[in-house]
């Protein structure tokens, strides 16, 4: 059974309003090896119909469909044009504690019924050939001993799962807001490796509170995988050395300038074919992060990229307010 790409040693998260097809398109300029994730679509949208929710850009393969649901027959069917329409694999969503998730009575509420998260993810992997992986968190709530990690993990495993995403949090329903519940409760990273030792034919990925292409090659000497979010909103260009020091690539990374030219360019052909430029230019505002010039280029970006008419060359208006080292040597 079907559980383990190669480009998992690396992926960037799920996250909802980020990781559209433009910023996956983003992404591949800077890593052709990395898995790419999309946001998390409900299950029930695909099962009626809604397709163009999932349409995606060849170029943003190897990709990851994020479905949120609870009902394992429309989970299913949701993964069969997952599968259908050529995405790499299917992830569950089992750790997302908004409010509007709970209502659904998915994400990280499936935690507390281990039988119907199984199911889902039995009746999802006996429809396609793809693999079918989780996303959850240590806990929820009350539930976050050790002993309920365990269970949970074992769970999964003995239904079958062979690739879990642990992000090294507990997840609270109530009192925390989703911006909360990924900095409040405290980061746990030696239960995430007690787990690998104890499930040592188990692909385990780690998510949270990771953000330096350092401390993900340390995670790494634990782990299997390890997947980053908001720290690709904060500083995109991390991307640009996943290839080389994360899979091994041996290619000169690309600077910082040269990934903006190319960044440029995708610009100017998604403009030309109709897109406004704030959909793609919102997700470079952190592109210069730590470079001197980078909040007039930030101010710069933000009050010009949303004006009737914008395009490419806003972000080349940008561009020049910023100043990078005159020997190319830059933050990777």
């Amino acid at each position: 059974m079907p559980n383990v790409l190669l480009a998992d040693r690396f992926s960037a998260a799920p996250m909802v309003d980020v990781t559209t097809s433009l910023f996956r398109q983003l992404c591949r300029l800077m890593t052709k090896q990395a898995m790419l994730y999309t946001e998390m679509i409900a299950a029930d949208a695909i099962v009626h119909g809604k397709l163009h929710l999932i349409d995606y850009d060849d170029v943003e393969l190897p990709l990851t469909l994020q479905l949120g649901g609870n009902e394992p027959h429309k989970m299913a069917q949701a993964a069969r044009e997952a599968e259908r329409l050529g995405y790499s694999a299917v992830n569950i969503n089992a750790g997302c504690p908004s409010d509007k998730v709970q209502q659904g009575a998915f994400g990280a509420v499936l935690m507390k019924d281990l039988p119907l998260l199984t199911a889902i993810y039995q009746e999802m992997q006996s429809a396609v050939s793809i693999p079918v992986t989780v996303k959850t968190r240590i806990g929820v709530d009350d539930l976050d001993s050790f002993d309920f990690t365990f269970s949970l993990v074992s769970t999964l495993y003995e239904a079958g799962v062979r690739h879990l995403i642990l992000h090294a949090r507990k997840a609270w329903l109530n009192g925390l807001s989703p911006k909360e519940n990924r900095t409040v409760p405290p980061l746990d990273y030696p239960r995430v490796y007690a787990l690998k030792s104890m499930f040592p034919d188990l692909y385990l990925t780690i998510n949270g509170g990771i953000t330096t292409i350092e401390q993900c090659e340390e995670q790494l000497t634990h782990v299997d995988g390890v997947m980053l979010g908001r720290a690709l909103i904060d500083d995109p260009y991390l991307l640009a050395s996943v290839d080389s020091r994360i899979f091994g690539v041996r290619e000169q990374v690309k600077s910082r300038a040269e990934c903006f030219a190319a960044a440029v360019e995708l610009a100017d052909k998604l403009c030309s074919q109709g897109i406004a430029l704030h959909h793609f230019a919102r997700h470079l505002l952190g592109f210069f992060a730590g470079i001197p010039g980078a909040r007039a280029y930030r101010r710069y970006l933000s009050d010009n990229m949303t004006k009737l008419g914008a395009d490419a060359r806003v972000l080349e208006e940008a561009f020049a307010l910023v100043r990078l080292p005159a020997d190319g040597a830059e933050s990777k």
